[in-house]
């Protein structure tokens, strides 16, 4: 990492060494939620959801990052993603209101229970859904570290791994609120 960054980063968010010991309190955190574990495409931006109006049917791509997750997390990302992933235009306000998440959340837990959920089942996963939603940013600002390092790809990853871990710390305590 160039002196620069490696500096600005450094002053931001501490050492590799406070990064692993957040994520360490972030997953003991999450263990919590009791989200129930799925196949889950992880990368559900909405460029990966293809939706053919004719037949009525969605489809997924780009199953590159596909593993078992935290139901919580795929969603979390998903609605994550609705903000943008272009530098110049990540726009927070573009993030789903409680209201469209939870219709959504609502629509989803339908296919999976193949029935329709309950107010309490709903609920539950639209606040495990907001705690999963800060290890996403996490995940995709220490993804973007490494891809700085890594990557012939022409994007500003130093920049967008900073827009993610700052997100992270700007929802933790509101999420957390004192458990971290």
């Amino acid at each position: 990492m160039p002196k620069v960054l490696n500096r600005k980063f450094t002053n931001n968010f501490g050492s590799v060494t406070k990064l692993r010991i957040e994520f360490e309190r972030l997953k003991s955190h999450l263990i919590k939620t009791q989200s129930p574990i799925v196949f889950a495409h992880n990368d559900l931006l909405l460029g990966n959801v293809i939706y053919n109006k004719d037949a009525g049917t969605i489809s997924f791509i780009d199953y590159e990052y596909a593993s078992y997750n935290y139901q919580a997390f795929d969603i979390a990302n998903h609605f994550n993603e609705f903000v943008g992933l272009s530098i110049g235009d990540i726009d927070y306000n573009k993030y789903p209101s409680k209201d469209f998440q939870v219709s959504w959340i609502k629509e989803y837990l339908t296919e999976y229970l193949s029935a329709t959920p309950t107010p309490h089942d709903v609920e539950k996963v639209y606040t495990e859904v907001q705690h999963h939603s800060l290890a996403s940013h996490f995940l995709w600002g220490i993804w973007s570290l490494v891809q700085y390092e890594l990557s012939d790809i022409d994007f500003d990853f130093g920049r967008y791994a900073v827009i993610r871990l700052n997100r992270y710390y700007e929802l933790k305590n509101k999420v957390f609120k004192e458990i971290l």
